[in-house]
């Protein structure tokens, strides 16, 4: 392509504002992203991602004003860095408490940019599969971050021990029949994820992108692909386009099989890219 053709490809930018380095940069399919330090507020999520990731990949898939969804809002991540973003969003969380803590955390983060008006953020409180579709607005993209199978309730895990040491934070995300953190049969639980992001098929835009942050997860001595299988029967829904893999690597290593086994300390996340062919 000469240059004229890449200045014109470059007018014709109709995915995002991103200048041309910037655009290239993210296109690199691995990341190192260290989370800052969780605010009080929301150390109660067990398992909530920064906003400062979220942030790059909705400048990245939208335009200012164009409206988000994480139908697994948490407390709100998503919501946060759409705000930040000039984006409109959506959230739907299925815990009370966590919606609540949400909506307060989008009214703190409204006041601290000096927003009188602007984008919308909502919160809805619900079950993300049995949401009518019909009443929600068109989507442009999606990023969110499902339950890693039923692995909050492992009681070995370093993290989850530390949690049930303090006395006053969620080990897990509820005891609600409907959160699909509660389902213990794997390929059940795979069916109802794959079931509850087609079900926003018919509001999202054509050629719309999906970015799902998850992991392969480790349980009894063995790896459950989780994000392979995710990534297999959602793009029988929507086409799967590519995955960047998210680094960390300030997290302390534990000597997990020494002396015995292969034991791996696992510190990358998949992002997985899907789109809506329409």
């Amino acid at each position: 392509m000469s240059q004229p053709e890449r200045d014109e490809a470059i007018m014709r930018n109709i995915l995002n504002e991103l200048d041309p380095k910037s655009w290239l940069k993210f296109q690199k399919s691995w990341f190192i992203h260290n989370p800052p330090p969780r605010r009080k507020d929301v150390l109660l999520h067990p398992a909530k991602f920064p906003e400062t990731l979220a942030q790059e990949f909705i400048e990245f898939f939208t335009k200012p004003g164009q409206m988000v969804l994480d139908p697994m809002a948490g407390t709100g991540s998503t919501l946060v860095a759409a705000l930040r973003s000039g984006r409109d969003s959506l959230g739907i969380e299925l815990n009370p408490r966590y919606a609540d803590i949400a909506r307060q955390v989008l009214a703190a983060e409204r006041e601290s940019l000096g927003l009188t008006a602007g984008p919308t953020a909502q919160v809805m409180t619900g079950d993300a599969g049995r949401v009518p579709v019909s009443e929600l607005p068109q989507i442009d993209y999606v990023f969110t971050s499902p339950p890693y199978w039923d692995m909050l309730h492992a009681k070995g895990a370093r993290t989850q021990s530390q949690r049930r040491a303090s006395g006053n934070l969620d080990v897990f995300y509820s005891d609600d029949p409907a959160d699909l953190g509660n389902i213990h049969d794997y390929e059940a639980f795979v069916a109802q994820l794959v079931a509850v992001y087609a079900s926003f098929k018919p509001c999202l835009r054509p050629k719309a992108y999906l970015t799902i942050v998850v992991k392969n997860v480790k349980k009894g001595g063995k790896i459950y692909p989780l994000a392979w299988d995710l990534g297999r029967e959602l793009g029988k829904v929507y086409t799967l386009k590519d995955e960047k893999i998210w680094c960390q690597d300030n997290q302390r290593l534990a000597p997990y099989g020494m002396g015995s086994a292969w034991v791996s300390n696992t510190f990358h996340h998949y992002c997985l890219q899907f789109r809506n062919e329409g």
